[in-house]
C-alpha cells in the first residue's frame, strides 16, 4: 500500500514538472544562437488571437521580465503569467509556477553570477545565458558587463 502511495505522488509529481516544462523543451528546436519572440497583435476577431514574431534575442541580450518564467529560469519568448506579490511583479508560464511564485521567497530570488548577491528577480537585470531559453539574473547592468569582461 506504501510503495503504491508513493509511486502515484511520485508519477504526479513527474506529470506536473513534465507539463510545466514543456515549453521551454519545445524551443530546443529554435536555431541556436537566437530565439523569436511572439507579441500579440490586434485581434481579428474576437474569438481568434494572432501572434506575430516581432524581436529576436540573441544569447548575451537583455530579454524583458514579463517573456521569462521566472521559477524556471526560462526566456520563452511570449508573454507570461503576472503573478504580484508584495507590491512587485513576477512571471510565471503555469499554474505551479504561479502557485510557487505566491509561496516560495526562493522562487523569487536568485544569485547575481558576478557579486554572488542574491537579487530580486523583478528588480533584476535578465540576460539570455544559452539558446536554450536559460536566463541569468544581474543586480544591476554594470554587473553583467563587468561579468563579461571577466570571462
Amino acid at each position: 500500500m506504501k510503495n503504491s502511495i508513493h509511486l502515484m505522488s511520485s508519477l504526479l509529481i513527474g506529470v506536473a514538472l513534465i507539463s510545466c516544462n514543456q515549453a521551454s523543451k519545445n524551443q530546443e528546436n529554435v536555431e541556436k544562437s537566437t530565439i523569436p519572440v511572439e507579441s500579440k497583435q490586434p485581434q481579428v476577431e474576437k474569438t481568434e488571437e494572432v501572434f506575430v514574431p516581432v524581436k529576436t534575442y540573441r544569447v548575451g541580450e537583455q530579454v524583458p521580465n514579463d517573456l521569462v518564467c521566472m521559477v524556471n529560469n526560462a526566456f520563452m519568448g511570449k508573454a507570461q503569467i503576472a503573478v504580484p506579490v508584495n507590491g512587485k511583479t513576477y512571471y510565471g508560464c503555469c499554474e505551479m509556477c504561479v502557485y510557487r511564485l505566491n509561496k516560495e521567497e526562493n522562487s523569487r530570488m536568485a544569485v547575481d553570477p558576478f557579486s554572488g548577491k542574491k537579487v530580486d528577480k523583478s528588480e533584476a537585470y535578465i540576460v539570455l545565458k544559452k539558446a536554450n531559453g536559460e536566463v541569468d539574473y544581474y543586480e544591476t547592468e554594470a554587473n553583467y558587463h563587468s561579468f563579461t569582461k571577466k570571462m
